[in-house]
């Protein structure tokens, strides 16, 4: 068993605007190591959604290829983002009666319970993504978060539960096939995105991550370090673009470039009197844009976004529990103005979620920027699972350790019982045993555990 520190995690974001591929280890400080990345651009993608998968194939070889020269390591296997409209989600119940009240309640029976919603009839061409624990019940107790080690007759679950398009899924994993991967795992992307730029404070004082990625915006909600609400705006930062080229009448990597440098989401925060000439098509004059304009075109989208947002806090019954307001990231987040903006139109704290807390301090500062947010989190919750298998498997071999003695030890008696025998016959044939070799050694060897299989 490979100790954790030495396993390599990959995470690959199939965006709308881009391609991200991340290659990483966990340092001793359990901090992200990038031994590797690659980006490029994504073409047969659509709100979040793999559309052409033949171009998105193309473009997640070339960000492999980039990541694997970088990192000199061979990829194989890949946690893989989804995102898009098609996301929802609900709560659901769960409930087992236990045949012995007086045992205690095992981790078994309470994973048996998660996986059970897993059999939920969901509408036709869905899947089940996640299911996320909420609180557990044990009898008349309610709001238990651990019923590990309780006794009870009747244990009951309350579960998120994200669902999604089985298309959807499936041409992300016919994408990645045809790149020559294989998908380890399949991860919401909010979620990832939480896991690289909440604090453990905010989640329990209960948050709202915002990450506005090319396509989508997409909002989970947090409270008492549970997920309480997961949703989708079909609305990103293209469509800030789409706006400003139309309105302003220029093309779209000009007007891409105007939102990134000159933009803000406050036209109050601009100047009246600033000009941006920017270059006419060919023979034709360069073309004036002023700033005011950006900003209003800008703002009037940021504003329709965000009130979305409201909306999706209001009804997820949190609004009023949120202490720790809202984080912004993905690359819509780098927007000039718009935290004072969000502030305005919702009324609660905001800050700008940047990826830094679980990088190595090393690591290049433009992995720090908030458009890498999904793809560190994909890294992260990699990492996780690797080590919840690591336990797991632990765990299976701790208790065949435990058994193994009393066999262990019959052995032991019956071998040293002929041994004796065998010596008491090599006296009486006078046959020396300087050069013997016992039959027992093997048995030994068989229950011979190396310490270092144990080491994390």
């Amino acid at each position: 068993m490979k100790k954790i520190k030495e396993q390599i995690v990959v995470g690959l974001d199939i965006g709308t605007t881009k391609i991200c591929v991340f290659v990483a280890k966990m340092n001793e400080n359990n901090k992200l190591d990038i031994i590797g990345f690659g980006r490029s651009e994504s073409h047969g993608v659509l709100r979040g959604e793999v559309f052409n998968i033949d171009k998105t194939t193309e473009a997640i070889r070339l960000a492999v290829d980039q990541a694997e020269t970088q990192s000199g390591h061979k990829i194989n296997n890949v946690y893989v983002g989804i995102a898009g409209k098609h996301i929802q989600s609900m709560q659901n119940r769960a409930i087992l009666t236990r045949s012995g009240s007086h045992d205690v309640i095992t981790s078994d029976e309470v994973e048996r319970l998660r996986l059970d919603m897993f059999k939920m009839a969901t509408n036709p061409g869905e899947r089940i993504i996640h299911v996320i624990p909420q609180e557990y019940t044990v009898d008349a107790e309610h709001g238990i978060q651990e019923p590990v080690g309780m006794c009870g007759n009747r244990l009951e679950g309350n579960f998120h539960i994200i669902t999604g398009q089985v298309s959807a899924a499936l041409n992300i994993e016919r994408s990645v096939i045809k790149a020559g991967l294989t998908m380890t795992g399949l991860i919401l992307e909010p979620l990832a995105s939480a896991a690289s730029v909440l604090g453990d404070e905010e989640l329990e004082a209960g948050v709202a991550l915002v990450d506005i990625g090319g396509g989508t915006t997409d909002i989970v909600i947090y409270h008492d370090m549970k997920v309480r609400h997961t949703a989708v705006i079909p609305f990103g930062g293209n469509i800030i673009t789409e706006d400003i080229k139309h309105g302003l009448g220029v093309m779209k990597k000009q007007a891409e470039k105007l939102k990134t440098e000159y933009g803000s989401a406050l036209a109050i925060e601009t100047s009246n009197n600033d000009i941006i000439r920017i270059p006419g098509l060919k023979g034709r004059d360069a073309k004036e844009v002023s700033v005011k304009n950006l900003a209003n075109i800008i703002e009037a989208r940021v504003e329709e976004i965000f009130e979305q947002v409201s909306f999706e806090i209001k009804s997820s019954g949190f609004a009023n529990q949120l202490i720790g307001g809202i984080v912004i990231t993905g690359g819509g987040s780098q927007l000039k103005h718009l935290k004072q903006h969000v502030e305005y139109i919702t009324g609660m704290d905001t800050r700008i979620g940047y990826p830094i807390e679980h990088l190595d301090k090393n690591a290049n500062a433009a992995m720090r920027s908030p458009m890498y947010a999904t793809s560190l989190g994909l890294v992260l919750l990699g990492f996780e699972d690797v080590r919840k298998n690591y336990i797991e498997e632990y765990e299976e071999e701790e208790e065949v350790i435990q058994q193994a003695p009393p066999m262990a030890d019959e052995m032991q008696a019956n071998a040293t019982h002929q041994e004796s025998v065998y010596h008491a016959h090599q006296e009486r044939e006078h046959v020396t045993t300087k050069n013997k070799r016992s039959w027992l050694d093997p048995i030994k060897n068989w229950f011979r555990i190396d310490a270092e299989d144990f080491e994390e």
